[in-house]
């Protein structure tokens, strides 16, 4: 495979090319699409814009190891069937958030998917980051520098782009060994069965719902306080927007529940709480305690309410069932050398 080298704790550095232009990614399409195993891998900026998206798709197989700058060619369409061919298999490691982003940006749908995170554990593997792995099974040490860097910067400097190249180099290959192994085990359709679901996860859309729905700890909060939540959310939201920046760069979660909680609707208030900076309080107290005297002085009636799901009946046997059950799941396991939550999760 190109790039692979053989000593223990090399680092890698694969041989790549970039496309850029639409030309470029219908030649390569048109000839990837005669390949059996096809390797993928994603950069996104999300830790750097409001609007996450895609940056980068690497792509390597039988030899081709290609970058596509999707900021550059942006109709990936001719990428579209081989996704969605069941005879070609596209090897991830960790996919879930490849699988949401590519639907999300680019309404790619996967057929065939075979994730080398998910296969490892199912090996009883202890370290199943990409890294790890590579490693371990190829004395290869991947260059992880540049992870948690903006993605969208252009021009990227070219030993980013080699980073993002080195994580698809021995994907295929590794997919093969673990597919071995698994088949010796007879774990093989355990994988699938878990890769075909993975394969279905798509983003989640928060539509017209308030924010406090997808905000941990939200539920604890009276009435009242959910509302200067709600207030304070959207108003986050807003500037994030604004800004293009992410929610967490903007306030933190727990800044904002802090205020919610103690309803501080002053600057002096928030800084007697210690919700948020000395800056922040000076740019955005006013506003921000404005929201939450807007809580205080809502009718009861307009109060939004945290919907909370009735726990059904339980026999009084049931808890003793399921401690039988995870006990016998538990025995399992140990046997098999997996985690528990691999075979069932408590749900």
């Amino acid at each position: 495979m190109s790039g692979q080298v053989k000593n223990r704790d090399a680092v890698c550095t694969p041989n790549y090319r970039l496309i850029r232009t639409s030309d470029e990614l219908a030649t390569f399409a048109n000839k990837i699409g005669q390949e059996t195993f096809l390797a993928v891998d994603l950069e996104a900026d999300s830790m750097f814009h409001y609007q996450e998206k895609v940056c980068l798709v690497q792509l390597a197989g039988n030899g081709e190891n290609v970058v596509i700058d999707p900021l550059d060619v942006t109709d990936l369409s001719p990428l579209a069937p081989i996704f969605a061919d069941p005879g070609i298999c596209k090897v991830f490691h960790g996919a879930d958030y490849d699988v949401r982003s590519l639907f999300r940006d680019f309404s790619i749908e996967i057929h065939n998917l075979f994730d080398t995170q998910l296969a490892s554990m199912f090996l009883g593997e202890k370290e199943t980051s990409l890294g790890a792995v590579v490693n371990q099974r190829f004395g290869i040490q991947l260059d992880k520098r540049y992870q948690k860097k903006d993605w969208s910067q252009r021009p990227l400097p070219d030993e980013m782009i080699e980073y993002a190249a080195s994580d698809v180099v021995y994907l295929v290959p590794l997919a093969r060994q673990l597919m071995d192994e698994l088949g010796a085990k007879g774990r093989l359709a355990w994988v699938e069965e878990e890769c075909a679901h993975l394969a279905a996860v798509r983003p989640v859309e928060n539509g017209d719902d308030p924010l406090f729905l997808r905000f941990r700890g939200a539920g604890r909060l009276q009435r009242r306080n959910l509302a200067a939540l709600e207030g304070l959310l959207q108003y986050r939201r807003e500037l994030a927007m604004k800004k293009d920046r992410p929610l967490f760069k903007v306030f933190a979660n727990t800044a904002l529940l802090k205020i919610a909680s103690e309803m501080a609707d002053t600057p002096q208030a928030m800084e007697t709480g210690h919700c948020l900076s000395p800056k922040q309080i000076r740019i955005h107290g006013k506003p921000l305690g404005d929201i939450v005297k807007q809580a205080k002085a809502l009718p009861a009636d307009q109060l939004p309410i945290y919907p909370r799901k009735r726990r059904p009946s339980v026999h009084p046997a049931v808890p003793d069932r399921v401690k039988a059950i995870k006990e016998w799941r538990d025995a399992i396991a140990e046997d098999l050398q997996l985690d528990p939550a691999l075979l069932f999760n408590k749900a």
